[in-house]
């Protein structure tokens, strides 16, 4: 009702534009009628409703032409929403990250590249609540829930995902296992019921069908003995078990052939919903060919110091950060 009443002169003049279509229409069967075969006359019909349909469609601005600018819209409430951040690593007090600002909507997807030392892996662990790294000013909430305040096992609950840049080996401690124990404690925190080994066999083999990977792997250690491609597609199945609402990537493509970052794009691909978003850390466009961004940022120094559309990426592939 509401829109209605904003666009009300916008839908009054569509209203007109149509009656005059259905007498034009109505005028085009009478003359017509007679002229040609009755397939010829749908196509043309159909042609002429196309043609109206896009001669209106300026008339009415109630949703956003471009996904862009859909994921723009400041009606949004951001997901991610961080704030003149400022952190240190815990060890030696060295401060990297410099007031950085970010916002995250539902359905977006953002990439961040930048020189190395700029502080992108830096923000990649504070907002996953890495010990080793303390946020020492700003704001960050996760759907307005302050992240700063949580231990890392409390905002993987929330929904915050990280796929690290080296994944470590677990020897020892079986796939199937670390992943049952993973997801059903996600369950448990939001008040669902814990899965039976059964039961979680049954989703974890869905799940190996959308990343491609071959539930062999389910039987072996984490990590143990896998390829770099296989590290980075365990991680990838790891998200798509937790269904994350922020998905925060540290370099996937680094050390992955062609062939293994296709794969574990397209993994990325089918797990992005409008209910969610992606943050990708990355230094190549290949990634980005794959997995396409709606904003670009650049950091420097420990902060943002420019944002774009997915050209920017580009530009920077052929001048480098200058």
């Amino acid at each position: 009702r509401q829109v209605l009443a904003e666009h009300k002169d916008a839908l009054s003049s569509v209203h007109e534009e149509f009656a005059s279509a259905e007498r034009r229409t109505k005028l085009y069967h009478s003359v017509t009628g007679a002229m040609m075969p009755r397939r010829a006359r749908r196509q043309v019909l159909t042609l002429c409703y196309v043609t109206i349909a896009a001669a209106l469609r300026p008339s009415l601005k109630t949703r956003p032409r471009t996904r862009l600018q859909a994921v723009a819209s400041k009606d949004v409430e951001p997901l991610l929403l961080c704030k003149d951040i400022e952190a240190k690593v815990v060890e030696n007090d060295k401060a990297i990250l410099k007031g950085l600002d970010l916002e995250v909507r539902p359905g977006e997807v953002h990439a961040i590249m930048g020189p190395n030392g700029s502080g992108k892996s830096t923000l990649s662990k504070v907002l996953a609540r890495h010990p080793a790294y303390e946020a020492t000013n700003g704001i960050a909430t996760l759907e307005g829930e302050d992240l700063l305040e949580l231990e890392a096992q409390d905002a993987a609950q929330k929904g915050v995902f990280l796929a690290f840049q080296y994944p470590v080996e677990l020897p020892g401690v079986g796939n199937t296992d670390f992943l049952r124990l993973m997801l059903n404690a996600k369950r448990k925190a939001n008040g669902e019921a814990e899965l039976d080994p059964l039961e979680f066999l049954g989703v974890a083999m869905e799940k190996c069908k959308v990343v491609e990977m071959n539930p062999d792997f389910l039987q072996r250690n984490v990590n143990e003995g896998f390829s770099g491609g296989e590290k980075k597609r365990n991680e990838i199945l790891q998200m798509a078990m937790l269904e994350p609402k922020l998905a925060i990537l540290d370099e996937t493509d680094s050390g992955l052939d062609i062939d293994a970052l296709r794969t574990i794009s397209e993994g990325i691909n089918r797990l992005k919903r409008d209910d969610n978003a992606f943050v990708v850390i990355t230094h190549y466009q290949r990634l980005l060919d794959y997995v396409k961004p709606d904003f670009v940022h650049i950091m420097r120094d420990g902060k943002i110091v420019k944002t774009g559309g997915p050209e920017l990426a580009l530009e920077l592939e052929a001048k480098g950060y200058v």
